[in-house]
């Protein structure tokens, strides 16, 4: 956690007025839920607990830190059971599943609420911004306490005070905004490696996608204000950062002064002490030759790049609006493996678009075979209300979906398995990340191109990039040792 904004809110007067401006109001209510918290422990003699459960991608997982980091800060004890006095699930809404695994979830939490009169519920994240949710939720789930959006993170301490000042469930969301607050306190789920927010929505409008309609047009932060930030976690230990945002090739189109993606890499490169740059995730169509020539050049970041397909039929990528061909996808991949030889790419695809047959997905197999991915992640296609691909007509029957899924993921497979055998015997340097979960005796790191390596070796190297051999592949990891 940042110690120059614990301080910041550690010197808040609670006499005085609520500031109006952001973090500075932030920082107010962040103070006085710390107030708030001590009663309680006081009342209760012990210390109030809380549990956070993230759904979906990496940009909720760093909002997650940042909901735990706050509440930290007040006081609140982290637990791993979800019958702690404060439980926040942070939603997706990506694919239908999503919606109905948080759903299944708000069941059980009835019962702990029930035995627990003091615990308290909050919702937040995509799920919150798709239409309808809200008007279920207090429907079917009238025991929820409070519920924020996407736009509003921000707001967590102030929304969490009003909700234990008032009765019954508090709903904050926001339909747009063009508004970004950071500097607010955070815990990291790993101290030597972090993600970050370099911006916010999209502007794409794939016709499957519902990401624009919850989170937003697109909005990027000011490039010293993601230099500050980094170089902050940088004293604070981190060797590696992911950069955040749904499109990352299209970052800084909208600042007053524009800068482009590339250029913002070159800026982070230029940081001493940061060794590793990641980046998630990247459109074909935004792609350009200056960043392709940045990556190539770039002693930091990784050789690893996402570049989703999702089809590799021309009819079914018109029908999703991906602004591409396969024939431009496939230059455009076939270039960077020149240019680049050493790296990875991953790709997202999907089966079972409206319209879509066994012979568009033969050539979405077609791509694969000739791209050669390292590993690619595969979806059935998930009908989401409001988007242009749920009014489709077509929809393709389940049998035809799992017929073409089976035999795209078969393949997807096999080439992600003979790509990451093509390292064999080879010496790499990997961040090791943590103890393997299976076998305590073993550390687990990661390689530049994101492949996993298990290896023996002490806890103390944690955090710390080290050269391993990597002795045997064992289909989409190594089993190495330190050199």
């Amino acid at each position: 956690m940042d110690k120059e904004i614990v301080k910041a809110i550690d010197t808040v007067d609670l006499s005085k007025p609520v500031p109006v401006s952001e973090p500075d109001r932030q920082y107010y209510f962040l103070k006085k839920l710390k107030a708030f918290v001590k009663e309680k422990e006081e009342e209760y003699g012990r210390k109030l607990t809380f549990h956070v459960t993230t759904f979906g991608c990496q940009m909720n997982a760093r909002d997650s830190e940042k909901l735990t980091g706050i509440l930290e800060y007040a006081g609140y004890v982290s637990v791993e059971e979800e019958n702690a006095d404060f439980v926040i699930f942070n939603t997706c809404t990506v694919r239908d599943n999503a919606n109905q695994k948080v759903y299944g979830r708000l069941g059980e939490i009835k019962g702990f609420k029930k035995k627990n009169p003091h615990m308290k519920l909050a919702l937040c994240g995509c799920m919150m911004q798709e239409e309808g949710v809200i008007l279920k939720l207090k429907e079917s789930y009238p025991f929820v306490d409070l519920v924020f959006g996407t736009h509003n993170i921000f707001k967590f301490a102030e929304l969490l005070v009003n909700s234990y000042e008032a009765k019954g469930m508090i709903v904050d969301i926001w339909k747009d905004t063009d508004q970004i607050v950071e500097d607010l306190p955070t815990e990291r789920k790993y101290p030597f490696k972090s993600g970050i927010n370099i911006m916010f929505g999209c502007n794409n409008f794939c016709s499957y996608c519902i990401v624009p309609y919850v989170r937003g047009r697109e909005r990027s932060r000011e490039p010293k204000d993601i230099i500050r930030e980094i170089e902050g976690l940088v004293k604070d230990g981190v060797v590696e950062i992911m950069l955040l945002g749904q499109n990352v090739n299209s970052y800084g189109k909208n600042l007053e002064n524009p800068m482009s993606f590339a250029q913002l890499l070159q800026e982070v490169e230029k940081i001493e002490g940061l060794e590793r740059i990641r980046f998630m995730t990247s459109h074909p169509k935004d792609l350009s030759e200056e960043l392709i020539q940045v990556m190539k050049h770039s002693k930091k970041i990784c050789r690893h790049l996402h570049l989703p397909l999702q089809a590799g039929s021309d009819r079914i990528l018109k029908a999703m609006n991906r602004v591409y061909s396969k024939e431009q996808y496939l230059a455009l991949a076939k270039h960077i493996r020149e240019e680049i030889p050493d790296i990875a790419i991953t790709t997202d695809l999907i089966v079972g678009f409206p319209g879509e047959t066994l012979e568009d997905v033969e050539e979405t197999i077609e791509v694969v075979k000739e791209v050669q991915f390292d590993n690619a992640f595969t979806f059935i296609y998930s009908k989401r209300t409001g988007t242009p691909a749920a009014a489709m007509e077509n929809q393709v029957p389940k049998e035809i979906v799992k017929e073409g899924f089976d035999k795209l993921l078969k393949v997807v497979q096999d080439t992600a398995r003979e790509r990451v055998k093509l390292y064999e015997g080879q010496v790499m340097e990997a961040l090791v990340e943590e103890v393997n979960e299976q076998d305590d005796t073993l550390l687990t790191g990661r390689l530049s191109n994101n492949t996993i390596v298990h290896f023996p070796g002490e806890r103390d190297l944690i955090g710390k990039i080290v050269k391993v051999k990597l002795n045997s592949c064992q289909g989409f990891y190594y089993m190495g040792e330190i050199i």
